[in-house]
Formats: C-alpha cells, structure tokens, sequence
C-alpha cells in the first residue's frame, strides 16, 4: 500500500490538466508503438543497403539538413494557417512514404524516400509545441509536457524492441507498421482535437506571462531582443550533438561487440530507456518541480557525460542499462524543462516560429554529431568518440548553469 500511495502521489502531478494534453498522450503512445524506423536506421543502412559507418553518418546529416528548411516553412505555416492542419498534413505524408519503402526493396531509391519522411515527420515538431503551449500555462506547462513526453515514451518502450525482432526477417512491417500507427494517431488529433491558434488566453493584465503576450515584427527581430533565447539554444547545439549517439554510436558498438545479437540488444536498451521514462518521469517531475529548469537542464547534461563514460569503457551488457539509466534521467529533465523554458519566454504570437527557429540551431548539433563521431570511430575507436563526447556533456553543462543568471531579465 504504501507504494501504491507514492506511485499514486507522484501521478497527480498530471491531474486536472486540458482534456486536449491527455489526447496528445494517447496519440503519442499509438504513435510510437509504432516507431521502428528511426531507432534501427543506421542499422538498417548499414547491414541492409550495405553502408559503412561513415556512410551511414553523412546520410544521417544530409537527412537532418534537409528537414531544415521543412521545419522553418511549417513553423511560420503553423502560425498563419494553424497547428492542427500542418500536423494532419506532415504527419499524414511521412506515413505514406513509409508505407511506400515497406513495398520496396532496401536499395538508394528507398533511402530517398526515407529522407523525404523524415523531412515531412519534423515539420509537425513546431506546430505540436505551439499547440501545447496554446493550451497550457506557466502553471500547468511543466507538468503537460512531462505527460506528452511521457506518452512518447511509453510507446517507444514496446516500438523499438519490435522493431529489433523484425528488422532481421521481417524489414517491410517495419516500414508499414510505423506507417499506420502514424495514421491512427492523427486519427485521435483530426477528431478531439480543435485547432488553437489564436485562441490562447494570454491577457495583458496577467503579469506572470508577459513574456507570451503577442508582439509585432518578424521572429529574428523578436530573437534579436530575446537573446536569452538564442543563448539557450546555442548551448542546446551541444546537448544535441551528444545525445546524437545515443541513436548513432550506441547502436554500432553493440552491433560490434555482441555481432548477430546487436540489433535486438539494442532495441532492448531502447525499450529500457522507454520504461524508465514511463517509471521515473513522473516522480522526478514532481520533484523537481520547484528548481529552476535552467539548473534542471544542467544536471541533465551531466548524466549526459557521466552515461557515456560508462559507454567507453565498461562493454558488457549489464554496464550499458546502467548507462541507459543515467542518460535517461538526463534525457527527462533536458526534454521536459526545455520545452516549458521556451514556451515561457515566446510569444503567443511566435509559436509556431520560434519552435521551428531554435530546432534548426539546435538540431544541428544532432546533424553533426553522427558525421563527426562516425570519422572518428573509423580513425580511432568507438572508446575515442564517447570519451570527446562525454567531455562535451560536462563543458555544456557548465554553461547551461552559467545562464542561469541571465534567466531574472524579464524581456
């Protein structure tokens, strides 16, 4: 009983929420039961179209390149026409450009395709924060995208591990599963889900959120007086650049260390950074509910370091749960408060904008972090690209916790 009262105490942190976040809830776990894509991608690159490693990595950039401009176009997209409309549109193409790569063999044409989906999949990321940041407050934000993130995540603790057991027999359903999961969970937003824009309730007389009440002129004028923006980005470049291996790096090691097996340990690793999130995120958002999400941030990019130097050095399988572990408490309070820190200093006005703006800066960290690494594991070691990471994760969170003092500026 006593358990079941703190697991029931550390999930009313979600209660009384907007009936819209617990819809996106159940989205994201259809969503990502089905994501089987995305977590086996270098595998299937490079055991299924024959890439080598620093192949795999360029592609991997080039990817990321190209979803840039996408992401720009849907922000300001998302901000005139709505976020409900880009959401069903993007998501809905990605889908069947997946469903469209299950029916080819793994050759470069599909790579194409795959390319294509990913651009379509990440122009929804702007419209879906602004959408959350629509419907929620300074009071209820954190708490909001703990859930979304948490849904996320639930599905990805089922998604990958499937996808793992398919990729060696069965690589079309991983293609078209991932497809029509996409396509129920747009089903849930098309239908319970109004559109938001221009409908938050920000009023000039709630002094709490100044900082979301609309403003004039273009989003880089907006950046260029919020600089604190910018700042937080910049240094969110290279939280991303490390977390990049997660997805890169780690994947490959186990495929080295363990051969055959490495798809499908791989895929339970990332099924255990899925349980833990469902686990720990409540408990740690309650928690920490109090504590600067600068401060929060920083400590993430701590486990960040600490996870990887366990990647370098410590190979066998019960080291990398443990490493997983610690990453995934860093990957909780990086994804949770940076979203709710961004939603508190934009604009109502700038949704859409500002979240396809700061990805594109931060995002490329992302895109350089597997070419970068993917050279230095074919010139050194894989030990090599965790150790410079691990370096980068504790210089990075040195300068998150530096920002803190400019956080007291109100504009």
């Amino acid at each position: 009983m006593p358990k079941e009262g703190a697991l029931r105490t550390s999930f009313s942190i979600y209660s009384g929420l907007p009936r819209e976040i617990y819809i996106i809830f159940f989205a994201r776990i259809i969503n990502n039961i089905g994501s089987f894509v995305q977590p086996i991608l270098v595998l299937i690159l490079t055991q299924k179209t024959g890439m080598g490693s620093d192949e795999a990595g360029l592609f991997v950039t080039i990817q990321a390149l190209l979803c840039a401009p996408g992401i720009i176009i849907a922000g300001k997209l998302a901000d005139t026409i709505g976020r409900k409309r880009i959401i069903l549109i993007s998501q809905g193409a990605g889908a069947i450009a997946l469903i469209i790569c299950g029916l080819m063999k793994p050759t470069l044409e599909m790579t194409y395709l795959l390319i294509a989906s990913s651009v379509f999949y990440s122009m929804s990321q702007p419209a879906y924060d602004a959408l959350v940041a629509d419907i929620t407050t300074p009071e209820n934000r954190k708490a909001s995208y703990s859930l979304t993130y948490m849904g996320m995540n639930l599905g990805f603790a089922i998604g990958p591990i499937l996808g793992g057991l398919l990729f060696e027999n069965a690589l079309p359903l991983v293609f078209i599963g991932d497809g029509l999961t996409t396509i129920m969970a747009l089903l849930l937003v098309m239908v319970f889900i109004p559109e938001t824009m221009g409908k938050d309730p920000v009023r000039e007389i709630d002094e709490d959120r100044v900082l979301e009440q609309k403003v004039e002129g273009s989003v880089f004028h907006l950046l260029f007086r919020r600089r604190i923006l910018l700042s937080f980005a910049l240094i969110s470049f290279f939280y991303f650049f490390i977390f990049s291996q997660w997805n890169f790096t780690l994947p490959m090691q186990m495929a080295d260390i363990f051969d055959g097996k490495g798809a499908a340990l791989y895929g339970t690793l990332a099924s255990f950074n899925g349980l833990v999130v469902l686990v720990v995120t409540p408990a740690l958002t309650k928690m920490t509910r109090n504590f600067h999400p600068i401060s929060l941030i920083s400590s993430g990019g701590l486990c960040y370091g600490l996870s990887f130097v366990i990647f370098g050095f410590i190979h066998v399988l019960p080291a990398f749960y443990i490493g997983v572990f610690i990453m995934t408490l860093g990957e909780i309070l990086v994804s949770v408060n940076s979203r709710s820190f961004i939603a508190d200093y934009t604009p109502a006005s700038h949704r859409g904008r500002v979240s396809s703006i700061l990805p594109i800066i931060t995002g490329a960290g992302y895109t350089l972090g597997p070419v970068i690494t993917g050279k230095v594991i074919s010139t050194l070691s894989f030990t090599a690209a965790w150790i410079i990471t691990a370096c980068i994760g504790f210089v990075s969170a040195a300068m998150m916790q530096l920002l803190k003092r400019k956080t007291r500026l109100k504009a």
